[in-house]
């Protein structure tokens, strides 16, 4: 069991701080700017969670909506676990490969290729993607799409010092951003919201300066 009394130290007022192994770094090393990333992409998710909550349990009627209540509990513990897992991988980044002590408790194969069984068991639902899906929608799907694309700067962070890293949290990561857009579809899905795509340049809409002006004189 965990137990912290005190957050604050100070060790870390010059600008330096330590890693797991005891090795002290500035700040701006690139291993901990790849621990900050893996924080924040935990952090989104706890976001994703929040904006999930937030989906009424109701209709206008005050019938119950069972379809948010499914989304709520495959989230809640789809992400939940993930939110974990990701703290394990955080602690793993703020370790020198060759100095990760043995009882750190770190992400395997199975929790890789869970990511890729629950994909599979989501995309049986939808239909195949036949246009690129732009990062917007409704507050949980749009929040989704972020915590999306954190991850991928999280992937590219940690290719950049790929031969400081293991193989297999490099795999999880990958697989991750995926299983984050995968997830994002289903529940777009299961909500009954249209996905928004990408239009071509010959197809999108303009007038907007003429919009702006017809509304200005009806001010």
């Amino acid at each position: 069991m965990v137990r912290i009394t005190k957050v604050h130290t100070g060790g870390g007022d010059g600008g330096e701080t330590s890693l797991v192994d005891g090795s002290r770094v500035p700040k701006s090393d690139s291993r901990i700017e790849i621990v900050g990333t893996c924080d924040e992409v935990n952090a989104m998710l706890g976001f994703v969670l929040m904006e999930v909550e937030r989906l009424p349990d109701a209709h206008a009627d005050g019938g119950q909506r069972v379809t948010v209540r499914r989304v709520k509990q495959v989230c809640s513990k789809a992400i939940g676990r993930l939110q974990s897992e990701l703290f394990d991988l955080g602690a793993e980044l703020a370790c020198p490969l060759e100095n990760i002590p043995e009882f750190m408790q770190l992400v395997d194969q199975e929790d890789s290729d869970r990511l890729v069984d629950e994909m599979d068991a989501w995309n049986e639902e939808l239909n195949p993607i036949e246009s690129f899906i732009l990062p917007t929608g409704s507050g949980p799907i749009a929040a989704m799409h972020l915590a999306r694309t954190t991850t991928r700067r999280l992937e590219r962070a940690m290719v950049s010092m790929k031969d400081e890293m293991r193989p297999l949290s490099l795999q999880y990561v990958n697989r991750l951003s995926d299983w984050i857009f995968v997830l994002t579809r289903w529940v777009s899905f299961r909500l009954g919201e249209e996905e928004t795509l990408w239009t071509p340049k010959g197809k999108r809409e303009a007038g907007i300066v003429e919009m702006t002006k017809r509304q200005s004189e009806n001010i």
